[in-house]
């Protein structure tokens, strides 16, 4: 139509009071022309309108659900909106609802999950995801969807259980399962832990130095410097060309922890390795300065 040709010509330029007043028009001629309705919630919400964008897309997304075929338009556009304004509410209830029409839908069903985790709504996400493990229990991506809502409830074994059967399914990257649960595992102080899947992950895949580094961590949240010294050399000895950054990133895993004698070492070892790189000048410039007060400090407490 000549109209909406012009309203998405005023559109480009910008002109959206204009396009809105066009658009406005045509939908009240034929308002049952969905791609009207889509196309005037755009103009809205991209003129500073959110409210009115919303109201069109949740009008939209009420028809879309009453059909045997689920288009999704306006509920791909609504989830957007929801997550960006971070309305979990919101984005739940429509997640929810598509579920109710579609409830087989994997692609649905992944959504409302991830709804509910954002909405802090763990055990709901579980339920969800236990439903997806069964629809496609041989899927391993939803394993690990799973294994981060079981995570996020406070079921860590559960969860591990959820990321080993994920590596049982795709044997070829179960180092890569391994790797995502000790990072949660790390992640949340649980440095033990973390460090027995480390060492399965390196024992799954052994040149791959971020496991080392990540062993590395763990064991400086253990309070083993030395033997994360160790993991993060082998690191380097894994990838010659990378020494320089893992030595950085060891000293400044190490300054986090407060090791800052340790860290000069390790921001020294990094400037060695590539004595120009102003970056790793400055890291072991603080570390120095960090060490003494350190020192200071300790010379006043004896």
């Amino acid at each position: 139509m000549e109209k909406l040709d012009s309203a998405d010509q005023l559109l480009r330029q910008g002109k959206y009071s204009q396009a809105i007043a066009l658009l406005e028009e045509v939908h009240q001629a034929c308002p049952e022309e969905e791609s009207v309705l889509l196309m005037l919630a755009w103009a809205y919400h991209d003129s500073g309108n959110p409210a009115k964008a919303v109201a069109l897309l949740e009008t939209l997304l009420q028809r879309e659900l009453q059909r045997k075929i689920f288009t999704g338009f306006a509920f791909d556009e609504l989830v957007r909106i929801y997550k960006q304004e971070k309305n979990f509410r919101k984005l739940t209830e429509i997640c929810a609802s598509a579920v109710a029409a579609q409830p087989e839908d994997p692609g649905l069903l992944t959504e409302l999950g991830n709804a509910y985790l954002l909405a802090g709504q763990a055990l709901d996400a579980c339920d969800i995801f236990k439903r997806l493990v069964i629809l496609e229990n041989d899927n391993p991506v939803y394993y690990c969807r799973l294994g981060d809502a079981l995570f996020s409830a406070g079921l860590a074994a559960e969860s591990e259980a959820a990321y080993l059967r994920a590596g049982e399914i795709d044997p070829d990257q179960v180092d890569h399962y391994y790797f995502k649960i000790a990072d949660l595992f790390a992640k949340n102080g649980l440095y033990q832990e973390a460090r027995r899947l480390l060492d399965a992950c390196i024992a799954a895949a052994p040149a791959k130095p971020l496991y080392y580094c990540c062993l590395g961590d763990a064991l400086v949240g253990l309070g083993l410097v030395s033997d994360a010294r160790a993991e993060y050399e082998a690191a380097a000895r894994c990838d010659r060309s990378g020494a320089a950054a893992y030595y950085n990133r060891f000293g400044n895993m190490l300054t986090r922890k407060n090791y800052h004698a340790e860290a000069v070492e390790a921001f020294g070892r990094a400037l060695k390795a590539e004595p120009d790189n102003p970056v790793y000048a400055r890291h072991f410039a603080l570390a120095c300065k960090a060490s003494e007060v350190a020192e200071t400090r300790e010379d006043i407490r004896k």
